[in-house]
């Protein structure tokens, strides 16, 4: 399967889960709560996504590295700054929280169980192609980044 390695565009991983979530809520019951409950929940799970993506895309931006995931290869510098500080993927963490954001939308339990398979997929064929090629690329600093700081949260 490492034919999958870092080919497919995390984003489009996503909105590839979030169709497939979206349909499943149409085949299998829902859970009705309040609106208040749901608008609060898809609120507070848009402003994570927000937050960690744009974390993490700034301190891209400011180490003038690369940001396309396809890529990890060409990366200019390690960085460990900023949110990388909490997690060693906070793009990934983000793209997570828009599908709870979603899932709290479409109020169904099954399309949850879609973003474990997401968490699955993105830390199999992107984050373990990526870390070796940080490796490779900043040998030992990544290496002593990567045991002080975790993969997800």
């Amino acid at each position: 399967m490492a034919f999958l390695e870092n080919k497919i565009p995390p984003p489009l991983v996503g909105i590839i889960i979030a169709a497939i979530m979206w349909w499943l809520s149409t085949v299998t019951p829902v859970i009705t709560i309040s609106q208040l409950i749901k608008f609060s929940l898809i609120g507070i799970f848009i402003c994570i996504g927000a937050f960690f993506d744009l974390a993490g895309v700034i301190s891209f931006r400011l180490a003038k590295t690369t940001v396309n995931p396809l890529k990890p290869d060409k990366a200019s510098s390690l960085v460990t700054s900023g949110i990388y500080q909490y997690t060693r993927n906070p793009m990934y963490v983000g793209f997570v929280a828009f599908l709870l954001a979603w899932a709290s939308f479409l109020g169904s339990v099954w399309s949850v169980a879609l973003i474990g398979f997401y968490i699955a997929y993105i830390q199999r064929f992107q984050i373990m192609p990526e870390e070796r090629a940080l490796t490779v690329l900043f040998k030992e600093e990544f290496i002593a980044y990567k045991n002080k700081v975790r993969v997800w949260l």
